[in-house]
């Protein structure tokens, strides 16, 4: 069935206006379809990822290579889940080697990005494509979903905010019975 605005009532979850392929520090929280525990299991509070989880986790280290004004910050993945921190800095030649500064504009100056510039939606989409593309080759599937249609996005703003979600990344596992995330949390 086509889209119609009509009745599917989408509304997009990103700030109105605000430029996503700004300089600036991203956390992103993508969720398997369904929320299935596909990618692992909490194991005295650690993640022990299965060969699916190992190859999300695998290839998420690839987007630099794919977008070279991307680097990587503090990433996990849980059973049903990814959490991490895409950087998008100004300039695709020093993206591997120079950390920007956390901006804290609020994007909307109106200015167009360079052309070989990427927003974060495409980074993101980029990303469950290649990772659904390989995981139904390695599974000899066609078509099916590994992930959820969008992503939870929180535009940080300065280096304590960075700090507190780089924390909570790597405390994730260890709230794993509390987590929303949790299939088996009852509350």
């Amino acid at each position: 069935m086509a889209y119609d605005p009509k009745i599917h009532h989408r509304r997009s979850i990103r700030l109105k206006e605000y430029d996503y392929s700004r300089n600036g520090a991203y956390f992103i929280t993508v969720c398997v379809y369904d929320k299935k525990c596909i990618f692992g299991k909490i194991i005295n509070e650690s993640v022990e990822l299965t060969h699916i989880g190992k190859m999300v986790n695998d290839f998420w280290y690839e987007i630099p290579n794919h977008f070279k004004n991307v680097i990587l910050d503090t990433f996990i993945v849980m059973p049903n889940h990814i959490h991490g921190i895409i950087i998008i800095t100004g300039d695709c030649m020093d993206a591997v080697s120079t950390p920007p500064n956390i901006n804290i504009d609020n994007g909307r100056d109106g200015v167009s990005p360079p052309k070989w510039k990427r927003t974060l939606g495409q980074i993101i989409g980029y990303y469950k494509y290649q990772t659904t593309k390989i995981i139904n080759q390695m599974n000899k599937t066609a078509g099916d979903h590994l992930w959820q249609r969008n992503y939870y996005d929180h535009i940080i703003r300065n280096v304590d905010n960075l700090n507190k979600i780089r924390e909570y990344i790597i405390q994730n596992p260890l709230k794993w019975a509390l987590d929303r995330e949790n299939p088996e949390n009852v509350k």
